[in-house]
C-alpha cells in the first residue's frame, strides 16, 4: 500500500517541500525545503538570495519558475542531487517529522501532485514521483544511521 502526500497541513503534509520546517544549508537559514530549491536554480548570482527571502513556498516556486530569470547552465543535471540535499537536510534537522518519515516501514511514498508528472505522479498516475523516490532514498540513509 502506498502512502500519498501533497497538501502540507494533511496527515503526511510533512513530507511536501511546502511544509514549514526550515533548514540550515551552505551557511544560511531556509524557511522550507521549496525555498532551498527553487534558489538554487540561481546560485552565485543576487536572484538566489531573492528566492530564499521569498515570504512563502509558493514565493518561492513562482519565483523559481520565472524564465526571465537567468537559470543556471548545469540545473537538469543537478537538480536531482539539489532535491535530495534538502529533503536529507529537512529530515536531519527535525527529530519529529524524521519520526513520521520512518514510521512510513517500507511503504512507498508518493506526491500525489496532478500537474507534476517529474516530482509527483501526475493527474493519471504515470508520473515519475522523483519526490516520493528520493523520500524513500532518505528515508533508507537516516534508517542505515539508526
Amino acid at each position: 500500500m502506498a502512502i500519498w502526500f501533497y497538501v502540507p497541513q494533511d496527515e503526511y503534509g510533512c513530507f511536501s517541500n511546502f511544509s514549514l520546517h526550515g533548514f540550515e544549508e551552505d551557511g544560511r537559514w531556509w524557511r522550507t525545503a521549496e525555498h532551498y530549491f527553487q534558489a538554487q536554480k540561481f546560485a552565485g548570482s543576487e536572484h538566489e538570495e531573492r528566492v530564499r527571502l521569498a515570504r512563502t513556498p509558493r514565493l518561492a516556486k513562482d519565483m523559481g519558475r520565472d524564465r526571465r530569470l537567468p537559470l543556471r547552465l548545469d540545473w537538469e543535471s543537478v537538480k536531482d542531487d539539489v532535491m535530495r540535499r534538502a529533503v536529507l537536510r529537512k529530515f536531519e534537522t527535525h527529530a519529529e517529522i524524521r519520526g513520521v518519515l520512518l514510521a512510513t516501514g517500507d511503504e512507498e511514498l508518493v506526491e500525489s501532485s496532478p500537474g507534476d508528472y517529474y516530482w509527483g505522479c501526475g493527474a493519471d498516475g504515470t508520473g515519475r514521483n522523483m519526490l516520493g523516490k528520493i523520500l524513500m532514498e532518505t528515508r533508507r540513509a537516516l534508517r542505515g544511521r539508526g
